[in-house]
């Protein structure tokens, strides 16, 4: 089991920008991330303009790491990401012979003079299997180009984890949480400081929230191996029964 690199998404297009589309590739990343024991580091949301596409592609392809890219790699002119992953490399953009039998393969003459032109890549790329149309996705760099689409992205990112990184997966982390009644994050960051000290091994999460009846609470939490989870969570408890706060588990 290798130490696990950073993981990012790189989420791509206007009408995510715009709101027109809802996002759901981030939530659908973690599920699947999260029962291999793995974790993001962070996400972009790009629009399609090309020279800010390929700046972000430039910094991310230089800064190392594990990088997730969903949309714009279909055959529309506002589809750039294929060609600005080339740009961002300083790769030609060709044919891959593979890719190109694939979408053959589906959709017969159909695939000309258009739909062809989804089977060029950065050159060096390799495919990445797409289940549900045969449209392939492509990786290079440790970076992996797939659809907009959620239902061909999974399955696609899904093949990527267990294909390339089956060597980083570990033991899935847990999380236990209480909810403070009417509690100030001002009041528990003493303790939560003294907390970190204690249990380096952990992560712990403070989400205030406040009701629409204007009430207030704070869901304090940890995150990590289960062990080490229980032993925290049993100090958050010992902490808001020695403070007399009012406060109930999280399920």
């Amino acid at each position: 089991m290798q130490k696990q690199p950073k993981i990012g998404l790189i989420i791509i297009g206007d009408e995510v920008i715009s709101g027109k589309r809802q996002d759901r590739h981030l939530a659908q990343a973690n599920a699947l991330l999260h029962p291999r024991g793995l974790q993001l580091s962070w996400v972009r949301v790009l629009g399609d303009e090309p020279e800010f596409l390929t700046q972000t592609l430039r910094e991310s392809f230089a800064q190392g790491g594990l990088v997730f890219c969903f949309g714009g790699i279909g055959a529309t002119p506002d589809d750039r990401t294929r060609q600005s992953a080339a740009l961002a490399l300083g790769l030609p953009i060709e044919p891959h012979p593979q890719a190109v039998s694939e979408i053959e393969a589906q959709f017969g003459e159909g695939a000309y003079p258009q739909r062809i032109h989804m089977a060029e890549y950065p050159k060096g790329a390799a495919i990445i299997p797409n289940f549900y149309n045969r449209v392939p996705g492509f990786s290079i760099q440790n970076h992996h180009f797939m659809p907009g689409f959620p239902m061909m992205a999974k399955p696609m990112m899904e093949w990527v984890l267990d294909h390339y990184y089956a060597d980083y997966q570990q033991t899935p982390t847990v999380e236990k949480a209480i909810r403070l009644i009417n509690g100030q994050e001002s009041e528990w960051v003493d303790f939560m400081q003294q907390f970190e000290l204690d249990y380096p091994s952990l992560r712990l999460f403070s989400l205030p929230s406040i009701s629409d009846e204007d009430k207030r609470s704070i869901e304090l939490g940890v995150e990590g191996k289960e062990s080490d989870v229980l032993k925290g969570y049993e100090t958050l408890v010992a902490e808001a029964k020695k403070r007399q706060s009012e406060w109930l588990p999280v399920s």
